[in-house]
């Protein structure tokens, strides 16, 4: 190869290499380098509160059962009473059981209640020793009777399940071997012998030192998992009429309450209230007069009731001469007898003798 071929070849590198750089220099001189800036701030958090939880379930919905009140003493034996009869067809016996307010243990007692529709039944409430407390488990309504802590409450609550009736369709059927029925008023009943396999005392609580030693049978756990009514209006407010009755806390009556069971609930005064074995008598309730104006009625009976009506004609007695009354100088009548005062008794009439009868007929 010459020279001159040599020389050509380095030129014409030289030229592509200059043709190269000035197309670069044209493709970056329509650009303009611009320096970033700092990123600009994140846009403000805005809190959003959570959603509110959802309500709690009903008490008595629940699987456990509701505890009330708490207590550092166990509480007395059961007192031993009668049940009074069932009043009308339809009502549910629910027994008595010992509550606790701020002066101690108060009797709560058994009574037949109306149930707050047709096929439920009443598991009782009871005392339970847990934690080093007794804690009372209130009762409920339910289609089957749960766990009452194995309490022989007696009149078909024999500690487990209940004996003393069954719902046939929408009607009560009663057994009348452990409930008090009257069959003339009440006529959807049975026999049935209850075998009773539980100890026959007085215990009133579970668990504990002198407790019941019971745990909830299978069937009674799946009665608690079922869905429960409340206490009725009227039996909540049994509760509220004998927690205001001195005479029902034990300190009171020894444990014999002289109000151990009503014929319906919060009825203490009503005729059929029964009282525990070896209970004092209650005390004669004092009649009290009506408030002024107010019409006489049988709880308030007027106060001279007894008392002889003015301008009333009494008839005299037989064989009896009309009585004279006294004459009041100038025509003037005489007094009007003061209410409530029983006019005085009158004196006999005086019949001759008769000796001294004769004596006057001989005369003529």
């Amino acid at each position: 190869m010459t020279t001159s071929s040599k020389t050509q070849k380095h030129t014409a590198l030289a030229l592509s290499g200059v043709g190269l750089a000035l197309s670069a220099a044209a493709l970056f001189s329509g650009c303009t380098v611009q320096v970033a800036g700092p990123p600009p701030p994140p846009p403000p958090r805005v809190y959003v509160a959570p959603p509110p939880p959802p309500p709690p379930a009903p008490v008595y919905a629940d699987s456990a059962p509701e505890v009330e009140v708490h207590a550092t003493e166990a509480p007395p034996p059961l007192p031993d009473y009668d049940q009074p009869p069932c009043p009308e067809d339809g009502y549910l016996w629910t027994p008595g059981y010992w509550a606790y307010g701020p002066g101690g243990y108060f009797w709560v007692p058994g009574t037949w209640v109306e149930p707050p529709r047709v096929g439920v039944l009443w598991t009782p409430g009871y005392w339970g020793f847990v934690g080093g407390v007794y804690a009372f488990h209130a009762g409920y309504w339910g289609p089957h009777v749960g766990f009452y802590g194995g309490v022989n409450y007696g009149f078909g609550y024999v500690g487990v399940g209940f004996a003393g009736g069954r719902w046939a369709g929408n009607s009560f059927a009663y057994n009348r071997t452990v409930t008090n029925i009257n069959v003339t008023n009440i006529h959807n009943t049975y026999n049935e012998t209850v075998v009773n396999n539980v100890t026959v005392n007085k215990v009133s609580y579970n668990g504990g030192a002198g407790g019941v030693a019971a745990v909830p049978t299978p069937q009674e756990r799946a009665a608690a998992a079922e869905p429960h009514v409340p206490p009725t209006p009227l039996q909540r407010q049994h509760v509220q009429e004998a927690v205001k009755n001195p005479a029902l806390f034990a300190k009171a009556n020894g444990g014999h309450p002289a109000i151990a069971a009503t014929p319906k609930p919060a009825a203490f005064n009503a005729p059929g209230v029964v009282g525990a074995h070896g209970a004092a008598p209650l005390p004669a309730r004092a009649v009290t007069a009506p408030p002024p104006g107010a019409a006489p009625n049988a709880s308030h009976p007027p106060l001279n009731a007894n008392a002889p009506a003015p301008n009333t004609v009494h008839p005299e007695p037989a064989g009896q001469p009309p009585a004279q009354h006294a004459q009041v100088p100038g025509g003037a009548k005489p007094p009007a007898p003061q209410a409530g005062k029983a006019p005085p008794p009158k004196a006999p009439p005086q019949h001759p003798k008769p000796e001294n009868k004769k004596h006057e007929e001989g005369k003529h």
